[in-house]
């Protein structure tokens, strides 16, 4: 794996080029060998550290971390017998990228998680990349009716796709001994997203072709030997040099959903998760001729700098819910956080509702946030009914469309963050400045204009902001706009400031997780 130097020309100020590492974790070391270089192994054993605490500054309160160092993509997202598996890029041994394995937590609510010990290591084909979980509940590969068996990227010098099983709904994993089961001879194909599909009867795997560009279809019976089926690939004007990484294929009602992550390419500057609507007859993905005619691909999941790799959970049935690495590859390795780094998005149902006579692929944070969530209280001040220490909450506000508004988010230590709402252009701007708090760790984390469609009718718009100690999360409240951003104030936002329209707001608080 190398590391990329790329100067992005979707850059809005004036920044140093971004280091840009990949999705499923591109090694910020030139050809490196991690059975060569860096020989230790990971001991699947190792437990995680004490779930108390989790009071450091910045520490989220509401959205997953692991107790200490690194993650990134989720992976091998799966619900069994009333528990939601998370695994994630992780790396046990220290606070930056390395030594990829796939961390584990579990949660019965989506909200409360139990971080457990690792559990997948790398081995004799390399580090252990991004990947999915499925259940085989009919025993196609052998592994005994109902395993939990995972399919991931094997990375060395190159990428192959693996598989390993368990039989202990996920507490430990047997590794496949005839390894891997899709052979590659280079290292950009990866990120297996697996499901099965019913009419045809066969396993589907997508798997993103990095700087190639693309994703490979793969049919499979027993999860072991699989065989090509077919290749989609759209050029995206505007973006010719990105990555296509952690492909999801989903399907929703009677159209196929198909998410990829872009690095660089995303909406702003670096990463990004755009999706296409389209078909899937079990060989092929071809978008509808409606989607194809629209002008300005590509479609945005999130308009936010701060919403990346998300995939969903498989064997969950028509419910589609999906959660994202909270972090931009431009700056991922100098946030300032300790000793952990990087939070996971507050989970999310999708949906595809309609707008403006089109399907739009929309996403709002899951119904079970109720779970933590206290009683509404109205705003009648500047200051909001909310606790600043170790707090989040939910902000809602109703803002009328006849005239332009500004919303500011403050503090006492005079840090703000703000957004203004365009009546005529029907836009979100968000401005995350040095006014927001710390952005001096990297020179590319300050962006003043962060824009979103709101893709709402109507002469009022209802937004909902979600606000940890280093985030801020923008949904309208159909979920047809959703923004994500990570900000580093030295104490989260309790005041709020409105100018311009009439508006309506209350808020409530959300208790720790933790």
């Amino acid at each position: 794996m190398r590391l990329i130097h790329f100067p992005s020309t979707m850059m809005m100020v004036a920044a140093a080029a971004a280091v840009i590492i990949a999705c499923s974790g591109d090694d910020p070391k030139q050809d490196y060998n991690p059975l060569i270089d860096d020989p230790k192994e990971d001991t699947p054993a190792e437990q995680p550290a004490e779930q108390g605490g989790r009071d450091e500054q910045y520490r989220p309160q509401v959205h997953f971390t692991p107790a200490k160092n690194w993650i990134n993509d989720p992976n091998g997202m799966v619900y069994l017998n009333g528990t939601y598996h998370l695994f994630y890029q992780y790396n046990p041994q220290g606070n930056d990228w390395g030594n990829m394995s796939w961390g584990h937590a579990t949660s019965t609510d989506l909200m409360h998680w139990t971080e457990l010990p690792v559990a997948l290591t790398r081995d004799e084909l390399g580090d252990v990349f991004s990947g999915s979980c499925v259940i085989d509940k009919d025993n196609t590969a052998g592994f005994g009716a109902g395993s939990m068996v995972a399919v991931y990227t094997s990375a060395s010098g190159v990428q192959q796709q693996s598989i390993a099983y368990s039989t202990d709904e996920g507490k430990s994993f047997t590794r496949y001994t005839a390894n891997p089961v899709v052979r590659n001879d280079d290292d950009n194909l990866r990120d297996p997203k697996v499901f099965w599909h019913a009419e045809s009867r066969q396993w589907v795997m997508a798997l993103a072709k990095g700087w190639k560009k693309g994703v490979e279809f793969y049919g499979s019976a027993d999860l072991k030997s699989w065989r090509h089926l077919s290749t989609f690939f759209v050029e995206l004007p505007g973006r010719p040099s990105l990555q296509w990484e952690c492909p999801d294929l989903i399907q929703m009602g009677d159209r196929w959903v198909l998410l990829v992550s872009v690095n660089p390419g995303g909406p702003i500057l670096g990463s990004g998760t755009m999706y296409f609507l389209g078909q899937f007859d079990g060989k092929e993905f071809k978008t509808d001729a409606e989607f194809d005619s629209r002008n300005g691909l590509p479609h945005w999941l999130d308009y936010g700098m701060d919403n990346y790799a998300g995939v969903t959970w498989s064997n969950t049935g028509d419910r589609k819910i999906m959660i994202g690495w909270m972090n931009n590859w431009s700056y991922s390795d100098s946030v300032p956080c300790s000793p952990w780094r990087s939070a996971m998005t507050l989970p999310r149902e999708l949906k595809l509702i309609e707008y403006d006579g089109q399907p739009l692929l929309a996403n709002t944070v899951v119904k079970e946030v109720e779970s933590i969530a206290a009683t509404w209280q109205p705003v009648t001040t500047q200051a909001m009914p909310v606790t600043a220490q170790k707090g989040a909450y939910q902000l809602r506000l109703t803002v009328s469309m006849d005239k332009n508004t500004t919303v500011t988010l403050g503090n006492a230590y005079g840090e703000h963050f703000s957004f203004d709402v365009n009546a005529s252009t029907r836009t979100l701007t968000a401005h995350r400045t040095a006014a927001t708090g710390k952005t001096s760790f990297n020179g590319t984390f300050s962006i003043p204009s962060i824009q979103a469609p709101l893709n709402t009718a109507g002469d009022r718009v209802t937004l909902d902001l979600f606000v940890d100690q280093s985030s801020v999360e923008i949904f309208t409240e159909s979920g047809s706009m959703s923004m994500t951003n990570l900000v580093f104030p030295q104490a989260i936002y309790t005041m709020l400031t409105v100018t311009g329209a009439d508006y309506e707001a209350k808020v409530r608080q959300l208790r720790s997780i933790w």
